[in-house]
């Protein structure tokens, strides 16, 4: 559904979605892309934004995705496996 026809039909104001605006759903897909690391380019194409700042407020990552990008980078733990 594109954006405009999702605002005609009342699903911006979250009714088709179970309570979830088309605003939450954009920004919970760029978290979820975030934390399984997308690179930033291709957030900033996917989301639209010009800049990192204002991606920012978007793609933010929880503890434990952090957590597992660190171990998954960590150079001793890559020689003990």
């Amino acid at each position: 559904m594109e954006f405009k026809d999702a605002v005609d039909s009342g699903a911006a104001d979250g009714e088709e979605f179970g309570g979830w605006t088309l605003h939450r759903l954009r920004h919970s897909a760029l978290t979820h892309d975030a934390e399984v690391g997308t690179f930033t380019p291709t957030l900033l194409a996917r989301s639209r934004h010009a800049s990192v700042r204002s991606l920012e407020r978007y793609a933010r990552p929880g503890g434990d995705a952090v957590a597992r990008h660190v171990a998954e980078r960590d150079p001793a733990a890559r020689h003990l496996s």
